[in-house]
């Protein structure tokens, strides 16, 4: 029935938008707390995506490495951490560049992991895409998987925001944020920035790789094109922009404001443009975003939610 579409569709864009909130979440580690600018999201999104479905595909024939059927929590755990240590890697060279010189290294190095996941074909399949990957808890509950998934998209969301949450108000939260706004006095303080920043850099990444595992067993194939730019890096910056850089909660709310618009869009001009136009939607989309964001821009300049810094105790005198 047409209403049992609706709803499915209501879980799909649910899900979907869970997992660019955790995306959102991560970035905001790096440019709400601390302000580093980072244009390369979608390279930890795609080695979360690729890591996790490398340990948990299942099958012996496949052409490319995997196969080993490890269950979804070391796929998603693993995930983590091998986009962490990459981001500990590119951190311990590039942290000490200026903003826009690291928003031009963080491009750079993202376009190299997307080349080396689109070449190396006993790796990740290539443009043929990664197979056999195991997802939505198909064997839980028959028929149920989609709405266990979104379930449990939106259980980790709530775990990362609270955990974003505690670090942006404990002493870490503190000296990062002194950091965005002023690096030298920080220094000045004797505060390792660098230190703090690399941390920043690795946590956020860390949550950009969850989110890329999550992303994987929900659609159960990824490709190269799966991690496109535009979909994995422009939009998570609209997101959190219109949501309110610094702010977990206008994070949350930027991915879902920003992704109801953009699917939004594409399930009206499916139905409405006839099929051969039905593909020039994807342009509509991008200017509708890009217009929503200047009208925020202009009319909220610091986000749906604006960044509010927890206030501290009066010192006794």
């Amino acid at each position: 029935m047409e209403w049992m579409g609706y709803i499915n569709f209501g879980f799909f864009f649910l899900t979907l938008a869970g997992i660019y909130a955790l995306m959102a979440l991560g970035l905001n580690v790096q440019w709400g707390f601390t302000g580093m600018l980072n244009v390369g999201v979608a390279a930890f999104f795609a080695v979360g995506a690729y890591t996790s479905s490398v340990l948990t595909s299942a099958g012996t024939d496949l052409a490319h490495l995997g196969g080993y059927e490890l269950p979804l929590a070391v796929g998603f755990l693993a995930a983590a951490l091998v986009a962490g240590f990459i981001a500990f890697l590119i951190g311990l060279i590039t942290l000490n560049l200026r903003s826009d010189y690291l928003a031009i290294a963080s491009i750079g190095i993202a376009e190299i992991i997307r080349l080396v996941l689109k070449n190396e074909d006993w790796l990740t399949g290539g443009v043929n895409g990664f197979m056999g990957i195991p997802g939505r808890f198909n064997n839980v509950i028959e028929g149920g998987s989609l709405v266990l998934y979104m379930l449990m998209v939106s259980g980790m969301v709530l775990v990362v925001w609270l955990l974003c949450e505690r670090a942006y108000k404990s002493p870490w939260g503190r000296v990062s944020r002194a950091i965005r706004e002023n690096e030298t006095a920080a220094q000045a303080m004797g505060k390792n920035t660098l230190r703090f920043r690399l941390q920043a850099f690795v946590l956020g990444s860390m949550i950009m790789g969850l989110a890329g595992a999550v992303y994987a067993h929900f659609t159960g194939f990824i490709s190269p094109e799966a991690f496109d730019p535009l979909m994995s890096t422009f939009l998570i910056w609209v997101m959190l922009i219109a949501g309110g850089s610094g702010n977990n909660k206008g994070a949350v709310l930027g991915a879902f404001v920003i992704w109801a618009v953009w699917s939004g869009v594409e399930f009206v001009t499916s139905r409405l443009l006839p099929a051969e136009m039905a593909t020039q939607g994807a342009y509509l989309q991008v200017l509708l975003i890009g217009v929503l964001l200047q009208i925020i821009l202009l009319t909220r300049p610091k986000g749906l939610l604006p960044e509010r810094p927890p206030r501290q105790p009066a010192s006794s005198s």
